[in-house]
């Protein structure tokens, strides 16, 4: 932690700007050796904030570049120590020559995640502000990216604290009677003791409870396009789209595997997935591919069920059958294709049978034209209505967290069994020290270095 690190913050690759990242004791050092600011006055990072200038080889006086340096004095820099970043030109040559200046002066290419794990170990973010870092990065809709915001923001972490600190207070008076054991005086009220586990126990659970919530957020939504063979499923899955990406055909089982693809609604990310056609058939592929299906649609949240109103032989209930094994009916959309070419009393008639089965949402369509397609998005997101994400909602999306409040909740449900049953404050202390950890190791004060390890090593670089 010691050694001063560098690292490309932007993408490789062709650009206007690219900005290299300096963080530790000999930032500044390493920055007067190889930048020359334009103004003849004697340049010191200490004192100036933004200058312009070049970067210049020291051994032959090279020029490399004209750059414009931002210098942070520590603690008031992101890492917590002395750091610099170079806005060079976005040349791929350019950044590898400043690179490997850089490194020549003595700096060491950083890791991925060093610069944020730095920050954590300089006390500038706790862990779980720490690993929203990365999920703000990878955020790829509205949604995702203010679950993310609010976490790195602090709200979840002091979440946490408010209740590790709870039980910390009960615990200490715990422990204390254990120095007054001969006394047999009781410093922890029982009662107080027993409303704040439940209250407790009450907030763990919703936030566990958030957990599917956060994680269908944070991964896109899945959504599964089930039916019979030839009822139009991938031409829906293009008019979602509003690309050719399935191929479509009047085969039947053209489709032979999932095909998946995602896109953004009322800023939430959707994962479409056309699924094999359902039906008896004897080819093994094919088989393997509706066996897919049914596993896409055990997975998926919504089920879009296409039903061919023009297919004379349709076995309504059979479909029914096969698919409400996999999906409840409150997740079902049922979508009655092809209405253009069939009357409305054909229409009327496969409604009325739906509804006596149960299934609720019914809509006519025609995905071939696109008719009402707009109508399907809309009740998609009436659908997932509960996924909205306000800017201060507490949501949890990392399973690293989820377990950790799990196993809290565990611990806190002994302790109030114990509590009904009155056994001694020593007993229930053990138990509410476990709790206790478990909510550290969320916010980092609790934790391992091969756990470090392993929530650092997947961010990018420079970050």
């Amino acid at each position: 932690m010691n050694q001063t690190i560098c690292a490309l913050a932007t993408p490789m690759g062709r650009s206007a700007i690219g900005v290299i990242k300096i963080s530790g004791t000999i930032a500044f050092d390493v920055l007067k050796r190889v930048f020359k600011p334009l103004s003849k006055k004697d340049y010191d990072p200490l004192s100036q904030h933004v200058s312009y200038g070049w970067i210049v080889d020291p051994q032959n006086d090279e020029y490399i570049d004209d750059v414009v340096v931002v210098t942070y004095v520590n603690p008031k820099s992101y890492t917590g120590e002395d750091m610099v970043e170079i806005s060079c030109h976005g040349s791929p040559y350019i950044l590898s020559e400043v690179m490997k200046l850089l490194i020549a002066s003595g700096v060491r290419p950083a890791e991925g995640g060093e610069f944020t794990k730095r920050a954590f170990a300089n006390g500038k973010m706790d862990l779980s502000q720490a690993e929203a870092v990365a999920d703000v990065i990878s955020s790829t809709n509205k949604a995702a990216l203010r679950m993310s915001m609010s976490q790195m923001r602090g709200h979840f972490s002091r979440k946490i604290e408010a209740l590790r600190e709870t039980l910390i207070r009960f615990c200490s008076l715990l422990e204390l009677e254990l120095d007054f054991s001969e006394e047999d005086v009781e410093f922890a009220d029982r009662k107080a003791l027993t409303d704040s586990c439940s209250s407790i126990l009450g907030e763990l659970k919703e936030l566990s409870s958030s957990f599917e919530k956060g994680r269908v957020i944070k991964n896109g939504i899945p959504i599964a396009i089930a039916g019979a063979t030839n009822a139009g499923k991938s031409t829906l899955l293009n008019a979602l789209l509003e690309d050719d990406r399935a191929i479509v055909s009047d085969i039947h089982g053209t489709t032979r595997d999932a095909i998946e693809d995602t896109v953004i609604l009322g800023g939430r990310e959707f994962r479409f997935i056309d699924t094999a056609g359902i039906r008896d058939t004897d080819d093994p592929i094919e088989s393997i591919g509706i066996n897919k299906s049914f596993e896409k649609i055990n997975q998926a949240s919504l089920t879009l069920w296409m039903i061919d109103a023009s297919d004379k032989e349709l076995d309504l209930h059979t479909l029914l059958q096969n698919i409400t094994q996999h999906a409840s009916k409150s997740s079902i959309c049922a979508l009655i294709n092809k209405r253009d070419i069939v009357s409305a009393h054909e229409i009327e008639q496969i409604t009325h049978v739906l509804k006596q089965a149960g299934i609720s949402t019914i809509m006519a369509i025609s995905a071939k034209d696109h008719q009402d397609i707009a109508k399907v998005k809309e009740e998609i997101l009436r659908h997932f209505e509960d996924l909205n994400v306000g800017e201060n909602d507490i949501i949890v999306s990392n399973l690293r967290h989820a377990t950790a409040i799990q196993e809290a909740m565990v611990h806190l449900e002994t302790v109030l069994n114990g509590l009904s049953l009155s056994i001694p404050g020593d007993l229930l202390a053990q138990d509410l020290r476990a709790a206790i950890n478990h909510l550290g190791e969320i916010v980092g004060n609790v934790s391992s270095d091969d756990i470090l390890h392993s929530i650092f090593k997947n961010f990018c670089i420079g970050k």
